[in-house]
């Protein structure tokens, strides 16, 4: 029904910038909300940040300022911008959504990408 493809993962030293993309595609009515979380091996998965489909957004306190979540309802699209970087950062990140469909209310999650930072 709805698919979620991301984008821009990778290996960044300490101090480094990474910027995060998720695109939804598929029968979608509207979009609910957009986030992003992440996952370090042996650890449970966190929320990161989210942004609903009015603009307002919600981050973990370990962002301290660094992450800014945006995106582009026309393209159903949200982004991580992630700045100073830091190597406790590394994990994999995970998009999730929730969208209306046309007769129900509907939660997904995308593939993942890897960042890693180097110390």
């Amino acid at each position: 029904q709805v698919q979620l493809v991301e984008s821009g993962g990778g290996l960044v030293q300490a101090g480094g910038s990474l910027r995060l993309s998720c695109a939804a595609s598929g029968s979608i009515s509207s979009v609910i909300l957009m986030s992003w979380y992440r996952q370090a091996p042996g650890k449970q998965r966190e929320v990161v940040a989210l942004i609903t489909s009015g603009g307002r957004t919600n981050y973990a306190d370990f962002v301290e300022g660094r992450f800014t979540i945006s995106s582009d309802n026309a393209k159903n699209t949200v982004y991580l911008q992630m700045n100073s970087l830091k190597p406790e950062d590394t994990a994999v990140y995970y998009c999730y959504v929730r969208v209306k469909l046309a007769v129900s209310i509907k939660d997904y999650w995308g593939q993942g990408t890897q960042v890693t930072v180097s110390s």
